[in-house]
């Protein structure tokens, strides 16, 4: 009898091996572990309504940095009813660069955004021998980093700022010559390794 139930457990064993491995099931000695859940992806930020949004000023938006790329987020500026057009560019620009320069919020810093535009900067309108569309940085556009550059040049292209074109032309408080920027798919993707193409204005 006891010689029996030796043959018997190796058969039994082989049987059910057999079965585990006849619908799918592969034997395993040790445990698996497929790591934790995937995290929230970075760069996903849920904006103010537009209503709210207009309730405190003109809705805009901006790019900061998240990752190695620019990321629009929405924005608001103040701007006086009754503003003439050439002014309302100014304003509009001026609060454009207020906006670059605050730091992100709560949410946008949980979410991986910065900036590496720097308060205090202004921003004017055109000289007499300017275009008429030239906005004048108080920190010259060669000073700035590529990233602060970029944030600028896309932020203003993508707004009441730029020219029909969506380009922009920028200088700074000297002498140097204008340049004509432009965002490129290049740039908002790669800030820190493509500045904005560029091209020298001349005096009107």
């Amino acid at each position: 009898m006891n010689v029996r139930r030796a043959l018997a457990l190796p058969l039994l064993a082989g049987t059910l091996a057999g079965l585990l491995s006849g619908c799918g099931i592969r034997a395993t000695e040790v445990p698996t572990d497929f790591g934790a859940a995937p995290s929230r992806a970075r760069c996903s930020l849920t904006g103010p309504e537009i209503s709210t949004q207009s309730s405190r000023g003109v809705p805009v938006r901006v790019f900061l940095l998240c990752g190695s790329s620019l990321v629009a987020v929405d924005r608001a500026v103040r701007v006086p009813d009754g503003t003439a057009d050439t002014q309302r560019r100014v304003l509009v620009a001026q609060g454009l660069l207020d906006q670059l320069a605050e730091t992100p919020t709560s949410a946008e810093k949980e979410a991986g955004y910065t900036t590496d535009v720097r308060g205090g900067m202004s921003v004017g309108g055109p000289r007499p021998k300017d275009p008429k569309d030239t906005l004048r940085l108080s920190t010259p556009p060669g000073d700035l980093t590529s990233y602060a550059l970029a944030q600028i040049v896309c932020t203003f292209s993508d707004s009441a700022a730029a020219e029909g074109d969506g380009s922009v032309i920028l200088g700074g408080p000297g002498a140097d010559p204008l340049l004509r920027y432009e965002c490129t798919d290049e740039v908002r993707s790669r800030p820190g390794t493509k500045e904005p193409p560029s091209s020298t204005v001349t005096e009107s």
